[in-house]
This record gives C-alpha cells, structure tokens and sequence, in this order.
C-alpha cells in the first residue's frame, strides 16, 4: 500500500521548549490511523505542521504522494487533499448546511454566488457518506453529531485524501460513535487516509488500524491496534502503570447523607429513587439525553423538580437556586468547566475563593492579602495543583490542573455532597488519575460524591455503586466489586 504522506524527523520548538523531537508518521493510503498521547505530547502541534499553520525545523521531510516539502502552508496543504476536523468543527452556525459544505469553493476575490452550483456541490458531497441532511437548515439548529456530519461532508468537497479528526467522539452519543465508526469504514473504502485523535482509548481500539504514540514530544513507537490494548497504550502514553482494580464500599454503617424518593421532572427524568452515605461513590452513567444532567441539576437547585422528595442529612430540601444549595452543602462540577466552572482570564485564587468570598473578611469587612493567599495555596497543596504562584491566570494550566481548581473551588465550601459531572471530559489518562485521586481522597474523608460519566469504565473502576439511567429513569443498579464491565456495558447499551 503507497503511503500517502510520510513525516520525516520533524521538531519544532518554541523558545526554549521543544514541542517535537525527530517524530517520523507514514500513513498510507486508506488507512485508519490513530495518534494518541497526553496533553502536551506534541499531537497538536504535529497536526498543524501537516495542516501547513506551524514550520517544523530545518532537516525533516515532508513528502506528500511523492512530492518533498521543505514545509507547508495552509493553501498548499489543502490543495494536497488535507483536511482537518477540530473538535470545535470550525462551522458558520448562522449559515446553511450547504453554504457550510461549499465555503471552501467560494473564498477568495469578491464574485457572485451560484446558488445552484452551490447547492450541488454540497448535495453531492453529502451523497459520498450518505448524509441525510437538509441543505437549507442553519447549522445552529442542528445536533452535534449533524454537525460533525457537515464538517466531514465539507472535507469531502474540497477532495479530501487525508482527513484528520481532533477529538471527534468527545461530545457524541454511543449511537453516534457507532455511526461514526461505520462513516470512517466507508472513508476507508474510498481510499481516504483517516487520522484519529482521542482520549478515549476504548474507542481508539475500536477504530484503528495503526496507533502512534507521542510522549514529551517524541514517538514511542508505532503499533498494529490488534497487538495492544488500552492498558498498554496508557502506559506507553504515560510512562506509568495504572491501577484497575474495584472498590468494595466501607460505608455500609456510615449515615445516609442524601435521599432522593420518586423525583420527576416532567419531560426529563422520572420516578428516580436513590441513597447515597457519607465516604460513598456512587457512579451515574447511561447514554447522552438519559436525563442524569437534568436529575443532577434538580439536586443543585437548578431545575425544579416536579414531583418527589430530596433531603439531606434527613432535612427534606426545596431547592429554587444553586445559592440555597450551596447554603446547604451541596456543591456541583459541571462537565463544561470552561463555560460554567472557571474564569479564565483570572487568577487561580480568584477561581478558589469565589464561592467562600463571605467567610473571608475580618471585623471591619475587609480582605487581608494574607488571609487571601493563605485560604488559596491551602486548596492548591491539598489538591496538588501544579502552578508556580496562586496568582497565575487559569487560563495557563493544562486541562487537568483546571479541573483542580473547579474542584478546590467547591472543596474550600466543605460540601457534604459533591456532584461530579463528567469530570475528566477532555484531559489525558495520566491527569484523570490525578483527579480521581482526588476524589477517592475526598470520599475518605467522609464527603458524598454522586460520580456521572460517560464512560462506564470510569464508574465501574472508580464508584462503589453505580446506577444506570435510560430514557429518564433508574434501570439497573451494579456492584462493580461483585460484576464485571462487560455486564455493566451491556445493560448501558441495551
């Protein structure tokens, strides 16, 4: 099989970090090829060195179908058939579906659209995957799956040979994935050279032909996907073996912190019961639109239930705002810590005292630096968050000491109740075990923690419990200690 592109000792540094060191990648034609590595790896950095936004230094070989590149640009990479899908799709929500799919034909010199031409030059890339779209419909009206559909669909208008995908599961149903998985397959068939790039590594086994592995900017190695396995591939990622054992609960005699009796929200969730005791996990998981956002946010005071009971610590609760919850000892991480868990431009001991902010002044109201300092570098040690000074904006820190923050944010209330929303969506494997250190840390110490994830693996490895939803409501309950993650996958996927 010719390869297609071939990557020769590429590096790139910025200042004094090097980025990438002598990375080598062929990829053949047709071929389903996944790059994988913790953040900061060097994938990144690779992929716009191929899509022609970054110069790799002097001495690699690009070759492209034969062809030697000194470098790219983003005009020669396209031209060459490469076409990138980043995790945002880099769509126009306020233009159509075709208009979407067609932009690429129509940049350049001010001239008169052809509407017609247009048209058909989306409907025909569409027909090459077999997308059911309307070419009129606004892409912000659409789901994220369509939309991932109209990113590939735009790919397959400017002839795309080489297709690189950044993160395209992350935010998809397993319905999805599976569509997704079959759209790749037909890819495949076409001649398309298709490269992956996720954290998911249960997926990246499901889909790849070949896996290379970046660690501190330099390739591991290049493996067949049918002689490894997620567990090698997060050591070979990491440098580091991870534990994947259960836990059996000891908190049987502990008391029941929070008791939920026939909740329901209309149109959302329905008739949901359940415990939850003071140094417990109990995981949530089921697919995307189950309801478990929707029934977290009840327990938050962000989403009125209709009918039911909540207490906590045996004091019936009737939540109408996320401050009364807080007031109550109920604190919630949501999985868009972006958006809704930090402000990036601001320091990280802003982030950490903005929910104890009132617990902060002396007698005569007022906020002493000391008193400031001391409160934020206690949560930042407590929660191993890896920054040289409190004052250092979020912004800076990788995707996992982020979430630290969020979770020290929350931690500084001392919650008897902490919710945890997807809380390692979008950080590598290594930072994913820090934070679930983190929160086996906190169930010691005695704080109940409601775990929902996406990924049954993360429930069944890190919860006590775990409870399915589907279609808004409670169908099954899994000890992962006495069962397996086969069975547990299996009812999530029934």
């Amino acid at each position: 099989m010719a390869n297609f592109l071939d990557l020769q000792a590429i590096s790139k540094h910025f200042g004094g970090v090097v980025a990438l060191r002598n990375v080598d990648l062929s990829l053949p034609t047709g071929q389903v090829h996944c790059l994988v590595g913790e953040n900061g790896s060097g994938k990144s950095t690779l992929i716009k060195i191929i899509a022609g936004v970054l110069r790799p230094e002097p001495g690699g070989r690009i070759v492209i179908e034969g062809r030697e590149y000194p470098h790219l640009d983003p005009v020669q990479s396209t031209a060459c058939g490469i076409q990138v899908i980043y995790q945002d799709l880099s769509l126009f929500p306020n233009l159509s579906v075709a208009e979407n799919i067609a932009v690429a034909g129509h940049l350049g010199a001010p001239r008169l659209v052809n509407w017609r031409a247009l048209r058909a030059t989306a409907e025909a890339a569409m027909a090459r995957i077999g997308a059911a779209l309307d070419p009129d419909t606004r892409v912000e009206d659409l789901s994220i799956a369509n939309r991932q559909l109209v990113a590939i669909c735009r790919a397959m208008a400017a002839d795309a040979k080489l297709v690189i995908m950044d993160e395209p599961t992350a935010s998809l149903t397993r319905h999805e994935v599976d569509a997704l998985v079959r759209l790749v397959a037909d890819l495949k068939r076409a001649g398309i050279c298709i490269v992956f790039v996720s954290h998911r590594l249960d997926e990246v086994m499901e889909i790849a032909e070949r896996v290379t592995v970046l660690r501190d900017g330099a390739k591991v190695g290049e493996f067949d996907a049918r002689e490894i396995d997620n567990r090698k591939l997060a050591t070979l990622m990491t440098g580091k073996s991870f534990s994947y054992r259960t836990s059996a609960a000891d908190s049987a005699q502990a008391d029941t912190v929070l008791s939920v009796r026939h909740l329901s929200r209309t149109g959302q969730y329905e008739d949901v019961s359940l415990d939850i005791r003071a140094g417990e996990i109990l995981g949530m998981t089921g697919l995307l639109g189950s309801g478990r956002t929707e029934f977290a946010l009840s327990l938050f005071g962000m989403n009125r239930p209709s009918a039911g009971t909540i207490e906590l610590n045996g004091k019936p609760l009737a939540l109408k705002t996320n401050a009364q919850a807080i007031e109550e000892g109920i604190a919630y991480v949501s999985e868009d810590r972006l958006n809704l868990g930090l402000v990036l431009e601001q320091p990280i001991s802003s982030n950490i005292l903005v929910t104890v902010l009132d617990e902060l002044p002396d007698r005569w109201g007022l906020v002493s630096e000391a008193t400031r300092q001391r409160t934020a570098r206690r949560w930042i040690e407590e929660l191993a968050i890896k920054a040289p000074h409190p004052e250092q904006a979020v912004r800076t820190l990788s995707g996992g000491n982020q979430q630290r923050v969020v979770l020290a944010k929350w931690m500084a209330t001392q919650p008897k109740l902490l919710i945890l929303d997807n809380p390692t969506v979008g950080v590598d494997i290594a930072a994913k075990d820090g934070i679930y250190e983190v929160v086996r840390a906190l169930a010691g110490k005695g704080v109940a923690i409601l775990l929902i994830s996406d990924e049954v693996s993360e429930v069944f490895y890190h919860a006590h419990r775990v409870v399915v939803m589907r279609r808004g409501r409670l169908v099954s309950e899994c000890i992962p200690h006495t069962s397996t993650e086969e069975q547990l996958q299996a009812v999530v996927d029934a």
